[in-house]
Parts: C-alpha cells; sequence; structure tokens
C-alpha cells in the first residue's frame, strides 16, 4: 500500500524550489535492497526522466537537480524519451559513472525493473518518481502523486459542468504507463455514476498533444452533439482545446485534463479549459533526493518505499494562485 502524504500549497522560493512538507505516518522503514553502511553525501546523482519538452517533467527534473546540488551533489539530467531500450543506456552510463543514486520517472511498469535490478545489483539505489513499476523491493523509493484521488476530483468538476448528463469521450494515456489506467478508472468510477452521462469512445492519445488534437478532430467529425471530453493529462487535453477551438466549440464542449501544468492553467484563465488536477511534481522530486541522501548518509531510508502525495484540483476558481505545479498560499 502507498502511504499517502497531503499536499500544503506553499509559495516557491525565489530559487524556484517548492518547500511544501509532508504529514508522515505509519513507522519508519529502511530502504530498498541497496542499503549500505553510509558515509559522507557528495557525488553523483543521475536524474532521469521523459522528455523535458513536457513542462512536468521538466519541472522534476529541474527540481530534483536543484535539491541534489543543494544538498552537495553533483547531477546529470538526462531524458529516455519514453523509450526503454534507451533508459536501459542511460541507466548503464550512471552505473558506469559511479552515480551515488538514481532519480528516475520510468520508461515503463514492467520494462523498467530490470533496469532497476541491475542499477541495484551495482550498488546503486533507484528513487522512482512520478510512475511506479509493477514490482517491489526493488527500488528503493517509489514516490507518486495520488492519482486516483486527483482524478476524482477532475471528473467530479466534469460532472458538474455538465449538469450530470449529456456526451463524452475520454482521451487516454500510454498504455505501458500504470498513471494511465489509474486515471481512467477514477474517472469512470465518478461518472459512471451518472447515468445520463454517455461515454461515446475511448481512444489512447499517448500522452501527445499533436495525435489528441487530430484524434479530437476525428471525434467532433463522428459526434458532433459531443458535450465533454477528459483527458488523462494536459499535454492530450491542449491537443483537444485547440481541436475544439478549430471547430469553433469552445464554450460549447467541455475539456478537462490532469497535471496541472503552466500552459492547462493559462487555458483555464482564458475559459478554455475547465479543469485539471495538480500533481506535486517539485514536491516529489524533492522528497526523492533527499530520501536518496539520507540512504547514502546513514545506510538507510525512513520512509516506507511506496508513497503518494495528494493532487490539488485547479479550476477558475484558483488558477491566480497557482506557480509552478504549486499554489500559493
Amino acid at each position: 500500500m502507498f502511504r499517502s502524504i497531503g499536499l500544503k500549497a506553499v509559495a516557491l522560493a525565489a530559487a524556484g524550489v517548492l518547500t511544501l512538507s509532508a504529514c508522515s505516518s505509519g513507522e519508519a522503514a529502511t530502504g530498498g535492497a541497496s542499503e549500505s553502511s553510509g558515509g559522507e553525501a557528495g557525488g553523483l546523482i543521475a536524474v532521469i526522466t521523459p522528455s523535458h519538452d513536457n513542462p512536468f517533467f521538466k519541472a522534476e527534473a529541474d527540481a530534483a537537480v536543484a535539491k541534489a546540488e543543494e544538498l552537495g551533489y553533483e547531477t546529470t539530467a538526462t531524458s529516455h524519451d519514453d523509450d526503454p531500450n534507451k533508459q536501459s543506456e542511460l541507466i548503464d552510463s550512471a552505473i558506469s559513472a559511479g552515480a551515488k543514486a538514481i532519480v528516475l520517472d520510468n520508461a515503463g511498469a514492467d520494462a523498467s525493473i530490470g533496469p532497476v535490478q541491475k542499477a541495484v545489483d551495482a550498488g546503486i539505489p533507484v528513487f522512482l518518481i512520478d510512475r511506479e513499476i509493477n514490482q517491489q523491493g526493488v527500488a528503493s523509493a517509489q514516490i507518486v502523486a495520488n492519482n486516483s484521488q486527483g482524478a476524482g476530483l477532475v471528473a467530479e468538476e466534469f460532472v458538474t459542468a455538465l449538469d450530470g448528463k449529456g456526451k463524452y469521450f475520454e482521451l487516454t494515456g500510454k498504455e505501458s504507463d500504470t498513471n494511465a489506467g489509474v486515471r481512467s478508472q477514477a474517472y469512470a468510477s465518478v461518472i459512471s455514476q451518472y447515468p445520463d452521462l454517455e461515454l461515446v469512445g475511448q481512444e489512447t492519445a499517448n500522452w501527445d498533444q499533436q495525435e489528441a488534437f487530430t484524434k479530437t478532430e476525428t471525434i467532433l467529425q463522428s459526434n458532433p452533439d459531443i458535450d465533454g471530453i477528459i483527458a488523462g493529462n494536459d499535454t492530450m487535453a491542449l491537443g483537444a482545446v485547440a481541436a475544439v477551438e478549430a471547430a469553433g466549440k469552445t464554450g460549447e464542449i467541455v475539456v478537462a485534463g490532469f497535471d496541472g501544468s503552466p500552459d492547462a492553467v493559462q487555458a483555464i484563465k482564458d475559459g478554455k479549459l475547465l479543469a485539471t488536477g495538480l500533481q506535486p511534481a517539485v514536491q516529489i522530486s524533492e522528497l526523492a533526493v533527499e530520501q536518496a541522501d539520507e540512504l547514502i548518509r546513514t545506510g538507510e531510508t525512513s520512509e516506507p518505499e511506496k508513497q503518494s502525495i495528494d493532487c490539488v484540483l485547479i479550476n477558475k476558481d484558483n488558477a491566480d494562485s497557482y506557480t509552478l505545479f504549486a499554489l500559493e498560499s
């Protein structure tokens, strides 16, 4: 089970580093298979994420690098572009470079198990952020947003905006990403309670904005009377927003997303997007680096492997309080 950590909204410091506190519960636990006797802080922490072209992944990478350097480490920040083979090569490079720890937003729940195990076998602890893998006891930590809770908030806002009736379409993420399934299931668990809301179709757009734009164009042609589109992330939601705008239906079709990206929040302010679920990307990255530092220095971690951070709904009521993947207090 995940340990749930409630998100407290605070302002970003001038350096752009998020200082969110976490509510601890349960007994302290040691880290995963890479425990050691501990030592001094310092050395290399390798940060590996999906493409930095996505503001969410860039924010988490930048936050991990900033926190690691603040704690006295050298860093590398690379992207696997959701390619498991490239991810394996980057992990090999981190091993060859003698990294003290790896912070990883992985390229597949199943495909990443082997590469993570390889790093651990080389004595390098791995701290997973944002996405979990389908095996416990390998990574020292798996720290993710509470996707089910956050998607439930978005779905409730979506239902309210549609007055509990109408036709809607869902754009889902990559099938290899566990977050895609969790969010979709959470959407369905809420929306299915409203019998007058009809799901007319569900397709993956693979987290991609252009693919979402193209698929939304097709959706609008085959379902001209559609009332809403709910997407598994903001990138796809923004693709849908662009297609809706191109069809001259902004304000007629409700679109909702998930992640809490800056562009999505601007679309909310512009009246083009209903809402998004804010994932605390910066906080998650910082927690991973802090726990890596603890393991490097003491030989153990005080947190359980699985940790879950609550999300926050962003809509027109609080969009003006948004900073980078956080809310000002």
